[in-house]
């Protein structure tokens, strides 16, 4: 068993593979705080794009996507903002395939879709996310009030479209024989079947080689011979998989999903609790009412974790996301906000194992 009790945040691909990491392993992560997220950037193609409107990533103080733009506030206060169907041809191939929204596996999922300026929407789906949510409303860290109906028809009505249009993506990829392994629906048994008998050649093929990685790095983290490394490209495998070692297939988010994991389609934001309007009443900074940051504030503050698992941007490189571990709030509130690119999200853990052995 794990000493460290980890606070992650993440998308909902990122979500679903410490879903699966907690699944199969002695994860350490305890609090999964998921995000909504309509789709991601290739930072490379954002750094082209942003060149073709004589701006550079070291420009930008923020981001926000929203009212179909992505909006660029600059250091000079001036804003800019891109169409998102011009965007769209920076978006990375597999978020064409990703159904979910809201983060469907997390404790608790935050994003902005449906509450006024300065809130936020937060959906507690788990009795531990409940009472994470009830204790920082008790301790006055964020304050929240109830999710109204119009609110309610908006977050499904977005949620729903993601749903359908990416569901015709994957029919239109299985059709042309790139698989989505991750949306077939198979018996428990029949994914325990597949698990054993595939590895990172089977991975390689099946997700890797036809554009379905999300880069979170679950992968390396599994591999108990450490062969596997990711960086801004596709794993790579140096070495040979050990006989019988199926980790990196089974963890990896775009494989098989067994039944209590998988989403169900017919459910626009998934399982839930209640869904709450909520603001911090701790922290200004960050996006989307600044809870992600409060929430983890909340947790440290409280013991309720040793560290958390956060992604921040490199101090050298503009907007550039790295993940990293931390206990220090002040570094917390550092990583606040959306870089609307990706990164090997679980590499810390490695990291964080590394040094403890």
């Amino acid at each position: 068993m794990s000493k460290h009790k980890i606070a992650m945040v993440g998308t909902p691909c990122e979500i679903m593979a410490a879903s699966k990491l907690q699944y199969y392993t002695d994860s350490p992560i305890d609090v999964k705080l998921g995000l909504f997220c309509m789709e991601n950037f290739s930072y490379r193609y954002f750094e082209n794009l942003l060149g073709e409107y004589d701006l550079k990533m070291d420009d930008i103080e923020k981001f926000q996507i929203e009212k179909g733009y992505v909006f660029l506030l600059l250091k000079n206060r001036q804003t800019v903002k891109i169409p998102l169907s011009v965007a769209k041809r920076i978006i990375r191939k597999n978020c064409n395939i990703c159904v979910e929204l809201t983060s469907e596996t997390s404790d608790i999922s935050i994003g902005s879709i449906g509450s006024e300026e300065e809130w936020s929407t937060l959906i507690v789906r788990t009795k531990k996310g409940e009472e994470i949510v009830e204790g920082a409303v008790k301790d006055e860290f964020i304050e929240a009030r109830d999710f109204t109906e119009s609110q309610f028809k908006l977050l499904n009505k977005l949620a729903q479209t993601k749903i359908s249009k990416n569901i015709e993506n994957i029919e239109r990829r299985e059709f042309l024989a790139r698989p989505v392994l991750y949306q077939r629906v198979k018996s428990d048994s029949s994914i325990n079947k597949e698990n054993i008998e595939s590895n990172f050649i089977d991975l390689k093929s099946n997700v890797i080689d036809v554009g379905a990685c999300v880069l979170c790095g679950a992968c390396e983290y599994a591999c108990p011979e450490g062969l596997i490394t990711i960086d801004d490209t596709k794993p790579i495998m140096k070495g040979n998989c050990p006989q019988d070692c199926h980790a990196c297939f089974r963890v990896c988010p775009r494989t098989f999903i067994h039944d209590d994991l998988r989403n169900d389609n017919s459910k626009p934001i998934g399982d839930y609790i209640k869904v709450l309007s909520v603001r911090s009443l701790k922290h200004i900074q960050g996006q989307d009412g600044s809870i992600v940051t409060t929430l983890i504030d909340y947790l440290l503050s409280n013991k309720i974790v040793t560290e958390a698992l956060v992604v921040d941007k490199k101090d050298h490189l503009a907007w550039k996301p790295y993940a990293k571990i931390t206990n220090a709030i002040d570094e917390v509130v550092k990583s606040g906000g959306t870089k609307y690119s990706v990164c090997p999200v679980f590499k810390p853990l490695k990291e964080m194992e590394k040094e403890v052995n």
